[in-house]
C-alpha cells in the first residue's frame, strides 16, 4: 500500500494502517556514505579554500577530521591532535621534516625513514576514523603525494575508502592523481592558479 503525503486521512480512519505496537522493533542504524571528492592543482599549497571551509564546516558543528599526510613541522602527530572551532580535530605528521627539500630527503636514510612511519602511522589512525562513523567530514590532505612516493598503497586506499562508514563527505587533495581514484569520485575538482 502506498500512502501519498498529499492525500489527508481523518482522525476515525486509522484502521488504513495496521500499527502493531505490542512487539518491540529493532532498530538498526542506517547511515548512507558520503561522496567522495578529489581536489586536485597542478601545484602544492593550493588547498586552503578546503582548510577553510573546514573551519567553517566545524564552526557550524559538523565534526571534521583534517589529516596533513606529508606536512611536517609542528610535531603533532596522532596523540597531539590540535583541536580548532571545538569540532575540527588537526593532526599532522609526529616527526618534523620540510616537504618541500625532496633532494635532503632521498638523500638521508634516516629521514626517510622516520617520514616513512610517521606517515604510516598517521594512515593508520585515518583507516580507523573512516570506520568508526564519528566524523560527518575527513579531509586527507596530500595523501596524493604519500601514494607518489610509496608509502601509502595505491589499493589499501582504495578498499579502505571502499568500506568506509561516514555519514559525510571525504575529500582527497593531491596532484598526482590515479585513474582508479578518480573514478572512484562523486566530484573532481580542478585547481588552477
Amino acid at each position: 500500500m502506498v500512502i501519498s503525503s498529499s492525500h489527508i486521512y481523518s482522525k476515525n480512519n486509522l484502521d488504513v494502517v495496521n500499527i502493531n505496537t505490542s512487539k518491540k522493533i529493532n532498530d538498526k542504524r542506517l547511515t548512507q556514505n558520503g561522496q567522495i571528492q578529489i581536489y586536485q592543482s597542478s601545484y602544492r599549497g593550493s588547498y586552503t579554500s578546503i582548510i577553510r571551509d573546514s573551519l567553517r564546516n566545524a564552526a557550524l558543528g559538523r565534526r571534521v577530521l583534517l589529516i596533513q599526510f606529508m606536512k611536517g613541522g609542528v610535531k603533532q602527530g596522532v596523540d597531539n591532535p590540535e583541536t580548532l572551532c571545538g569540532n575540527l580535530t588537526w593532526v599532522r605528521s609526529s616527526h618534523s621534516f620540510d616537504q618541500y627539500n625532496s633532494e635532503a630527503i632521498k638523500n638521508n636514510k634516516n629521514l626517510k625513514k622516520s617520514i616513512h612511519e610517521s606517515t604510516i602511522e598517521l594512515w593508520n589512525f585515518c583507516k580507523k576514523e573512516l570506520q568508526s562513523g564519528k566524523n560527518d567530514q575527513i579531509i586527507l590532505d596530500e595523501i596524493f603525494l604519500a601514494l607518489d612516493m610509496k608509502i601509502i598503497d595505491k589499493d589499501d586506499l582504495i578498499s579502505t575508502l571502499e568500506n568506509r562508514f561516514i555519514s559525510g563527505d571525504v575529500i582527497l587533495t593531491g596532484t598526482d592523481i590515479p585513474k582508479d581514484l578518480l573514478l572512484m569520485a562523486n566530484q573532481i575538482t580542478e585547481l588552477r592558479s
